[in-house]
């Protein structure tokens, strides 16, 4: 039997999406997500507590996030968890965990910063609230 690889957030995203056009016109946008978590410590003070996720979104998900998705907006990701490695400019060995966006459904308002005339004039208002990553043909399961 397989295992299973899935990621669901809900979370503010801490930058604009930083797009990158790979050989071969493939899209890549990369981008920051921070969770908060709220819990009372022993003395009954509420703390609250931030991960920050990096978020990669491949293709056509690249390009709709490049397009309608901005700092500080809620949005809702499924993907996968990724680890891969790199060399740094010292030629250190460096890891880095990722979430490899599948879906990503917009929540609540506009992003903030903006208003309800230039939301509209950019066609932000005709915006779809979730765009899905089209599976490749090997990765179908049958």
């Amino acid at each position: 039997m397989a295992g299973v690889n899935k990621v669901i957030l809900v979370g503010n995203l801490g930058k604009d999406p930083e797009v990158r056009h790979l050989e071969g016109g493939v899209s890549v946008a990369h981008f920051t997500l921070a969770t908060n978590e709220y819990y009372k410590d022993k003395q009954g003070t509420r703390v609250e507590r931030t991960e920050w996720h990096n978020i990669s979104a491949w293709r056509g998900l690249a390009d709709m996030a490049d397009k309608f998705l901005k700092k500080g907006q809620q949005v809702y990701i499924e993907g996968k968890l990724r680890t891969r490695q790199y060399q740094d400019k010292d030629q250190q060995t460096r890891y880095i965990t990722e979430i490899i966006a599948d879906e990503i459904s917009m929540l609540g308002g506009r992003p903030q910063g903006s208003n309800g005339a230039a939301g509209e004039a950019s066609g932000a208002a005709e915006a779809p609230q979730t765009f899905r990553q089209e599976p490749e043909l090997d990765q179908l399961p049958f």
